[in-house]
């Protein structure tokens, strides 16, 4: 299943994708107990695809993007967290603060992981059961508030308000039962900046969700 989240004259609201290429509502919480209805929508707006408990990201975990930063793979999956505030609809501007400015910007396609459920202690065998699907994010980062003026962290530099736009569709697990074997792509006005597979990854999904879920209850 393909879902989106739309904006309607009475609001957000989710739909589910068709392959004839139209949307049918859905009701209920896609976090939660939700079916697809019969009701055929035209989509408005698209909106980041959900509004989240939290963000969790992880630095450094592809082992050929650890190797050009001459660091090396992690021992520990290396985490670090974007504001909430970053959240941003896709295809939607990205914001430069005027007070901090950075001249610095920069783009990274990822794999966003979408807790379906809330969990803590999960083993990796059984972490994919908690997911709902996966989606597309670009983890905008200010390198130099990132690198030079964070004080040895990666908040500030990853937090600016629009810093993390998202979606626009959530393809659920059945279409993609193993995460560990997608491409991922960036394309910047005709040209192909980024092209790398998740089989590259340092962590896989289940170990990360083991490992974020060892301290830190995921929804």
């Amino acid at each position: 299943m393909k879902i989106i989240r739309h904006l309607t004259p009475t609001g957000p609201a989710y739909a589910a994708l068709q392959p004839d290429g139209s949307a049918r509502a859905i009701a209920g919480d896609i976090l939660g107990e939700f079916k697809v209805t019969a009701n055929v929508v035209q989509p408005g707006k698209l909106l980041a695809p959900l509004v989240p408990v939290s963000i969790l990201a992880i630095g450094l975990n592809y082992k050929k993007h650890a190797e050009e930063g001459g660091k090396g793979v992690p021992a520990q999956p290396m985490l670090f967290m974007k504001s909430l505030n970053s959240l941003q609809n896709p295809g939607d501007p990205i914001e430069i603060p005027v007070k901090l400015a950075s001249t610095e910007v920069d783009y990274e396609c990822e794999l966003a992981v979408v807790i379906g459920k809330k969990c803590k202690n999960v083993s990796k065998a059984d972490a994919l059961k908690y997911v709902l699907g996966y989606t597309c994010a670009n983890d905008v980062s200010a390198r130099d508030w990132q690198i030079k003026w964070g004080g040895g962290q990666f908040c500030q530099g990853k937090s600016f308000d629009t810093f993390c736009p998202l979606g626009p569709v959530i393809t659920t697990t059945d279409e993609i039962p193993n995460p560990n074997e997608l491409g991922i792509k960036t394309i910047l006005n005709g040209t192909t900046l980024q092209d790398w597979n998740t089989n590259d990854m340092c962590f896989d999904v289940p170990t990360l969700i083991e490992f974020l879920s060892a301290s830190k209850t995921l929804l």
